[in-house]
């Protein structure tokens, strides 16, 4: 396995990470047998969050017996002091660890999130009390709009960003990566599969590890997925001219029903989260957690039977997609 040094951290993470998202609908056992090969592959950099149902606790049980060559990764949506502050205990208790070695500020998104958790009683500050007890070792931002990133990089307690990058998730991928050259960030590249959209694992990871990525965190839930993985990070090889046109016609045959969550189409006037449907929507259909998703989507409180055809989201998507009839397709499977 190759190894990255994750930004101003210092620590030398697996250019090949673990995502912990799809283990949420594998039973324990399953689990272990997985993370326990990832381990025995090489990958030390495991990724989760408070928000991932029974993803830390799964991880936890396996990444505590061999905590100090293992390198934990996790999260909180919390943007105020108390809220981040309880929820690092929580990790901490749930994955049964001493401390966490990267604690992150979860899809900040938008200007009122930055001002939220860089207020004096806000989630950075809680961040830093941990810190400097020792239940956290390094600070990090998670998020999938470019302006908003390259605005919180610049506090100097920001020493990793996670963002979604693949071969069709690329827009404003080399203003970030500038930036957290310039602030010596660790770049974690979350969705390396663009959420399931893209199948070809082998050619998308090494498409992301061409770029200065530190590492890429694909969601696994079977040992074949693991083995695949880990074969990509062990070996620094350029995609050759077939691979790169393959990769091509991969992208175009993704069409224009690929949401990227630029958030471009907001604000909606009757209320609708458009960008959230359609995360949700991917849950569902491509990672197999139908359950969770329609929760999560029940959750958000106005539905797209309350759009009114009036089609500003589609003026102001870049991508042009058909956003009123996805969200009808979205609501038929999650309603």
């Amino acid at each position: 396995m190759n190894y990255r040094r994750l930004g101003k951290t210092g620590l030398q993470v697996s250019v090949v990470g673990f995502g912990g998202i799809p283990i949420q609908r594998i039973d324990a056992s399953s689990a272990e047998k997985i993370v326990n090969r990832a381990i025995e592959l090489g990958i030390n950099f495991f990724d989760t969050a408070r928000g991932y149902t029974d993803s830390e606790e799964k991880l936890g049980a396996v990444l505590k017996k061999n905590r100090e060559q293992m390198i934990i990764a996790t999260k909180s949506m919390s943007r105020y002091r108390k809220g981040m502050a309880e929820d690092i205990d929580k990790s901490l208790k749930t994955m049964g660890v001493d401390y966490i070695d990267l604690y992150q500020m979860h899809n900040v998104k938008d200007k009122a999130a930055i001002e939220q958790v860089l207020d004096e009683d806000g989630a950075l500050a809680a961040l830093k009390e941990a810190k400097e007890k020792g239940k956290i070792g390094h600070i990090g931002v998670t998020g999938h709009i470019k302006d908003v990133l390259l605005e919180i990089m610049q506090n100097e307690e920001i020493e990793t960003v996670q963002f979604p990058f693949n071969p069709v998730e690329t827009e404003g991928a080399l203003k970030l990566f500038e930036m957290a050259e310039k602030v010596d960030c660790g770049v974690i590249a979350m969705k390396p599969m663009a959420g399931g959209a893209l199948t070809n694992a082998k050619l998308s990871l090494r498409f992301i590890l061409e770029h200065p990525v530190t590492v890429a965190i694909p969601g696994v839930d079977v040992l074949e997925q693991v083995e695949e993985n880990a074969a990509v990070g062990s070996v620094a090889r350029s995609l050759s001219i077939p691979e790169r046109e393959e990769l091509t016609r991969i992208v175009a045959k993704l069409g224009a029903r690929f949401c990227r969550r630029c958030e471009y189409c907001l604000p909606c006037q009757q209320g609708i989260d458009i960008p959230s449907v359609f995360l949700f929507d991917g849950y569902y259909t491509r990672y197999g957690l139908e359950d969770w998703a329609k929760e999560r989507y029940q959750a958000l409180g106005v539905n797209p039977s309350e759009c009114l055809e009036c089609g500003e989201c589609e003026e102001r998507c870049p991508y042009n997609l058909p956003i009123r009839e996805m969200l009808k397709d979205a609501a038929e499977r999650l309603g």
